[in-house]
């Protein structure tokens, strides 16, 4: 594996890894003003939610590489304490990569991207009406990680009014990751889509213990076809089905020929189980996968 002491490399260079590793990054579309009144628009991937009470938001105008100066999105900050973080959707993420634009101070970054400014209901600074969620914020604090190019400045931002599109929400009223459809900040030039066949599910930890990984029989923790995802899915329930359970699943499930089969103890025989396990856990079948499992131990008893 590759070694790296980010003190040995350009900083140019270790910015490029740090991006291409850490990764989708949400994107916040910074919407300040500057003392004269003068809008700017900037996007920016080191940016995540830190709390909900109070509801804080942060991110990172870093100092430029090349020539240490400071972006006009920090700058006008530092004057004015107010941004608004416009959250970017794949429909408009050309418009917000084109705002990225390094134009010079006073150029208007709304006008150059096409992008709409609507007012906002307690700041200054614009919202961008084409954004499915703004958020208005007030800065309580910038704290600066270095003076040298590259070091990042954390803007600490807490939201004072949340703009939601409501074509976003899912019946239930929560916001439906098909419908919001973000993108997110890969390296390079690269960007991905939070949509469709990209989103996938992975049920949280029980409240109550999950039996773990460890607690998995060593035939089956040892497959050479079950992933370690699949392992984590099997070590996140509380109990392993009773071999009655797996006796009553198979007859309910299988013809007498395939019992005997499954009853031929064999490498075969074993893959083929794991591998059925395997297809059902894609579905989020756990406890049926289990059985099938131990279905090997059933036939040792």
């Amino acid at each position: 594996m590759l070694q790296i002491n980010p003190k040995d490399i350009p900083i140019s260079k270790l910015h490029q890894y740090l991006l291409g590793a850490v990764g989708p990054r949400p994107i916040a579309l910074a919407s300040t003003i500057d003392k004269d009144g003068n809008s700017n628009l900037s996007p920016f991937s080191f940016f995540n939610v830190f709390s909900a009470n109070p509801p804080i938001a942060i991110f990172s105008p870093a100092r430029r590489v090349r020539n240490n100066t400071t972006k006009h999105t920090l700058d006008n900050i530092l004057e004015n304490n107010e941004v608004v973080i416009n959250v970017v959707s794949y429909d408009i993420v050309q418009q917000t990569s084109l705002s990225s634009t390094e134009y010079d101070c006073g150029v208007d970054e709304f006008i150059k991207s096409g992008l709409t400014p609507i007012n906002s209901n307690l700041i200054k600074p614009y919202r961008v009406k084409e954004s499915p969620v703004q958020m208005e914020c007030t800065v309580n604090d910038v704290i600066s990680l270095g003076e040298q190019g590259g070091a990042g400045n954390l803007v600490i931002c807490e939201i004072k009014m949340l703009h939601i599109n409501e074509n976003i929400l899912n019946d239930a009223g929560a916001i439906d990751p098909n419908k919001i459809d973000l993108v997110g900040r890969m390296g390079g030039n690269w960007y991905c889509r939070s949509s469709k066949d990209a989103l996938f599910e992975v049920e949280k930890p029980l409240r109550n213990l999950g039996i773990g990984v460890d607690n998995i029989p060593s035939e089956i923790r040892n497959s050479h076809i079950l992933s370690g995802n699949d392992l984590g899915m099997l070590g996140n329930v509380e109990s392993i089905p009773s071999l009655d359970e797996v006796e009553k699943y198979m007859k309910e499930k299988f013809s007498t020929e395939q019992i005997q089969d499954f009853s031929i103890r064999n490498k075969e025989a074993l893959q083929e189980l794991h591998s059925y396990a395997k297809e059902l856990l894609s579905k989020n079948l756990i406890i049926e996968a289990w059985k099938i499992l131990l279905i090997d131990k059933l036939n040792r008893k």
